[in-house]
């Protein structure tokens, strides 16, 4: 995010956490009170109080009565970050087992710690104003919107998802873009698109279990790449599978991995880019979460860079506006016609109110300001529940570094059985996402046994807290039985 679109408070946030990153104020030190910093930066008391409570928030800062604010002694983030998985190099089919229809269950009870599904909590998401357009649209003009739009999709909407393309430098035509019942269903008509059953898809390692349960459904092998917390895809590994195995396509996320959290550089990208289409192999990019970034500019998606003309873009709102509504959209050139056939025998439409209202709110300055809210409310939630783990879970524990988002992915020491804690989990009223369902096959693979993903989609609160903490001793426990 740049200086220019953030808040003055948050401006000044940074800025105070610079001098503490560079020195000038030690674990201890009292800072500048409110009045001096005020002062010093012509702001209103207001904006500066808002900055130091959010510097507290993330426990950086410390409030002490009648004294003022101090630099927090807390300990920095120690843990180390997962370790990159080998693969087998064998293309497999997908049998993952019935906990992953567990989990789904059980994370859509509210009763239970909100850890599970990567499912944003509903009270930041644009509900309020959605609400407002879709109630205008059904008054204004309800009868015409109660028909099939044609088949790509609502123009109004593709234009505005084409506009959102300059973000990242692209100029998208709307004629490019086709509008999907959620990115599951663009996942699914690029594949379909592409595919025939029993090819080999080549994927990450680890892979979010959704894709994994749609390419077992498509009949459809499973070649695994070792991917790096940090820098991502193992592209010594996707040149000897490209250039060993018949791989008919290759689906990755471009930015904000699930469930590890990370973005590959531009660089690492270009090389992809280049690997494929030596081997001429298409690529399906799934960028679900790349307006959730947390750094300075949105991570560029593959489909933006020069020799793209192979990629087939998937994205949806469900992330970052309203999973409710099921809008998501593919992006393609080169495979238009396919896309087309595939879409009109999947789902011949998306329901015409909803694209409407959407089109009607990103019309407006509203999707970038929700965005800017929440990417601020997931990296505190993130910075948090990062600090929680550090404190009550075992030795050993390592925990991805997002680059935006809200999932964190942890491996526990290699004595716990991911499993069993599970199930005691969901005793307690907590549900996590086991790592195993991250494996095309966890019952002959136990890579992931000792890994779970935590969801941060939900503003940090007691309930939260005291999940973790209450997750952390059943770990300890299990590796000190």
């Amino acid at each position: 995010m740049s200086e220019t679109t953030l808040y003055n408070y948050e401006k000044l946030a940074n800025f105070i956490t610079n001098l503490i990153d560079d020195g000038v104020y030690v674990k201890g030190a009292r800072i500048p009170s409110l009045r001096q910093i005020c002062k010093q930066h012509k702001l209103s008391l207001s904006t500066a109080m808002q900055a130091y409570h959010l510097l507290e928030d993330k426990g950086i800062l410390e409030s002490r009565v009648k004294s003022g604010f101090y630099v927090a002694n807390r300990p920095s983030n120690t843990l180390a970050t997962p370790t990159t998985k080998s693969t087998n190099n064998q293309a497999t089919l997908v049998n993952n087992s019935d906990i992953f229809l567990e989990m789904l269950e059980h994370s859509s009870n509210l009763d239970f710690a909100p850890l599970g599904c990567a499912i944003p909590s509903a009270d930041i998401m644009a509900a309020g104003k959605l609400n407002k357009a879709i109630a205008r649209a059904a008054r204004v003009n309800g009868a015409q919107h109660n028909i099939y739009t044609v088949p790509k999709g609502d123009l109004g909407l593709r234009k505005q998802i084409a506009r959102q393309s300059l973000k990242w430098g692209q100029n998208i035509s709307p004629e490019d873009i086709v509008i999907t019942c959620g990115c599951t269903e663009a996942l699914s008509v690029a594949l379909k698109t592409i595919t025939k059953i029993g090819d080999t898809i080549a994927v990450e390692c680890p892979t979010y279990f959704g894709q994994l349960q749609l390419l077992k459904a498509l009949g459809l092998k499973v070649l695994e790449i070792p991917t790096d917390a940090h820098n991502g895809i193992d592209t010594a590994a996707l040149e000897t599978a490209l250039n060993s195995k018949k791989i008919s396509a290759c689906l990755f996320s471009s930015s904000i991995n699930n469930p590890l959290g990370m973005t590959m550089s531009d660089a690492k990208k270009l090389q992809i880019l280049a690997l494929l289409n030596q081997y001429d192999v298409p690529l399906i990019e799934d960028d679900i979460m790349g307006d959730l970034y947390f750094g300075e500019t949105r991570p560029k998606p593959f489909i933006a860079f020069e020799n793209s003309d192979n990629v087939i873009y998937c994205s949806s709102f469900s992330k970052t506006i309203a999973p409710g509504y099921r809008i998501g959209w593919i992006v393609t050139k080169q495979h238009m016609p396919q896309i087309m056939d595939n879409k009109l025998a999947t789902s011949l439409s998306s329901p015409t109110l909803t694209q409407v209202a959407m089109a009607d709110y990103l019309s407006s300055s509203g999707y970038e300001n929700q965005l800017r809210r929440i990417r601020r409310i997931f990296a505190n939630n993130v910075d948090r529940m990062t600090r929680a783990i550090e404190q009550y879970f075992p030795a050993g524990t390592r925990v991805s570094r997002p680059s935006g988002g809200f999932l964190l992915w942890l491996e526990l020491p290699y004595q716990i059985d991911g499993k069993a804690l599970f199930k005691q989990a969901l005793d307690k009223g907590i549900c996590f996402a086991p790592g195993t369902v991250f494996s095309p096959n966890p019952e002959v693979d136990n890579r992931f046994a000792n890994c779970m993903r935590l969801s941060c989609g939900h503003e940090w609160n007691e309930q939260i807290d005291k999940a973790i903490q209450t997750l952390g001793k059943m770990a300890a426990d299990a590796k000190n039985p």
